[in-house]
């Protein structure tokens, strides 16, 4: 089908900017960022109430991800092809009734498959609202003021889902889910009541290569967390051959697509796959940090869900002020450079973790620190990465790499914080330890547990390092990040309407 039968989004849009339209996408923008930060929190209550091992509990965050990442980009095609707001509304009802599921969920297995779908459901409602903030809104400042807002709901669901998914734990962790529900049903209503529908061009759909990315890492990280188990069993072992399989078929076609979610003429340029490899990995490093200070300041220093969510509130703090500092840094200073000053900060907070990690510490210094100081190297190393990642790009070709940048955090993210698992279930068992749930635990099998968290803390900054020695091979210069910069801009704000995945 060609694009001349596809309905085109309107040339001209709102002039206005803070209206229903606005609430209903940041909603939804909202929902997503807020549910990823409580599941965190709210991760060492699940466990102990589902009797679930620590490998077992890992999934109930890297089953989101996975699902989340790996059909992204066809989210974002499939509003293209069936309308965007009729496939945000069908996102955001699918990613509400999944919540519902999520929080009844009577067991691991239903609790796991729930959160694969809210993943899936997220996949497809996410892209299409950052397309829909596009064809809503007018060229030039009313959509750049747009995307300002809806980014800033990232901020906002960070800080809200520590506090108030923390509160909400003290209750039962049930409600970190449901508390979905009514904001979803509010979000739907209002886009059927103030969003205008709009299509892209209809383009050949690639779900063959969206099948086999997200089966490839599926696979992946379920051979890695049946590893500490014995690496060498059928378990572990036909899932790792089939993973290689399946990323191998992705390849074959991908090539061969007429239209495939990962275009390979992205990964021309040195410095840009060195971009993306390090975005990678700092959405391992991110991911890793989250759950496991969660975990260690509600299972070793027995803090509430609530006091643990406060003790992490810094760290949202120092990822802004980092955050704005790189920015300001990334029009003079090379962005390898800056990349290297923010991972330096997180090995030296990742580092100082560990070392406290089998002790009792007050929150102030010792706990303070590190949080706010990982928190800011953070900031400053991930906007010089996304920067890099767009220089140098057109206009039409900002929307793939941003979706590449956000596939690649999320990837990053489920399959870092399994392979990290595996090693801190090795570590604790080793010394003795189990992965039984915290509340069944003697003060030996605790302190294994705390030897182990503290590895955890040593292989973020062990990613931290092998960031830095990636980056080095980023040697985009000013310059190019200026004209990725721009580009961006000229897309956010009167560039052609592309999906954004």
């Amino acid at each position: 089908m060609t694009a001349d039968s596809t309905t085109r989004a309107p040339s001209v849009g709102q002039s206005r900017v803070f209206g229903w339209p606005i609430f209903v996408l940041g909603g939804m923008q909202l929902l997503v960022v807020l549910d990823g930060t409580v599941a965190a929190l709210a991760l060492p209550r699940i466990r102990d109430a589902l009797g679930l091992s620590e490998s077992s509990g890992n999934w109930i965050i890297t089953a989101y991800v996975i699902a989340f990442g790996g059909l992204m980009l066809l989210g974002g095609r499939l509003g293209d092809t069936f309308g965007r707001r009729k496939m945000f509304v069908f996102g955001v009802a699918a990613f509400t009734i999944t919540s519902l599921l999520c929080g009844l969920a009577w067991d691991e297995a239903s609790l796991v498959v729930g959160r694969a779908l809210q993943g899936a459901s997220a996949a497809v409602a996410a892209p299409t609202a950052m397309a829909l903030v596009t064809t809503t809104y007018a060229p030039g400042k009313p959509r750049s003021r747009a995307f300002a807002v809806y980014a800033a709901m990232s901020g906002i669901g960070s800080v809200a889902g520590l506090i108030v998914g923390g509160a909400l734990t003290e209750v039962s962790w049930r409600l970190v889910f449901l508390i979905n529900v009514p904001i979803g049903l509010l979000v739907v209503v209002g886009a059927v009541a103030f969003l205008t529908e709009s299509q892209g061009s209809r383009l050949a759909l690639d779900v063959p290569g969206a099948v086999l990315a997200t089966a490839g890492a599926s696979l992946l990280v379920f051979a890695v967390n049946e590893g500490p188990g014995g690496w060498v069993r059928p378990i572990v072992l036909i899932p790792a051959v089939l993973a290689i399989a399946a990323w191998i078929a992705f390849v074959f076609v991908e090539r061969r697509a007429e239209n495939p979610i990962l275009p390979f003429s992205l990964f021309r340029n040195a410095s840009r796959v060195a971009a993306l490899v390090s975005i990678l990995l700092s959405g391992a490093i991110l991911m890793t940090m989250a759950v496991y200070i969660a975990l260690f300041l509600q299972g070793i220093i027995k803090y509430t869900p609530l006091q643990s969510g406060l003790a992490v509130v810094p760290f949202a703090y120092g990822l802004g002020v980092g955050a704005f500092l790189a920015s300001r840094l990334a029009q003079r200073v090379q962005c390898r450079w800056i990349v290297v000053v923010g991972g330096a900060c997180i090995l030296g907070g990742c580092l100082y973790a560990a070392s406290i990690a089998t002790t009792s510490p007050s929150y102030f210094p010792a706990i303070f620190v590190p949080v706010i100081v990982i928190g800011f190297g953070v900031g400053v190393a991930s906007i010089p990465l996304t920067l890099a990642a767009v220089a140098g790009v057109g206009v039409n070709e900002v929307g793939p790499v941003t979706a590449m940048v956000q596939v690649g955090q999320n990837l990053g993210g489920g399959i870092g914080l399994v392979i990290v698992g595996a090693i801190v279930t090795s570590r604790t068992l080793s010394l003795g330890g189990t992965t039984a749930p915290v509340v069944d635990m003697n003060p030996s099998q605790l302190d294994a547990l705390a030897n182990g968290y503290g590895l955890a803390f040593v292989c973020a900054s062990g990613i931290a390092v092998l960031t830095g020695l990636v980056v080095l091979f980023m040697r985009f210069t000013v310059d190019e990040v200026a004209e990725g910069q721009l580009a961006q801009k000229a897309a956010n704000e009167g560039g052609p309407v592309e999906t954004t995945a």
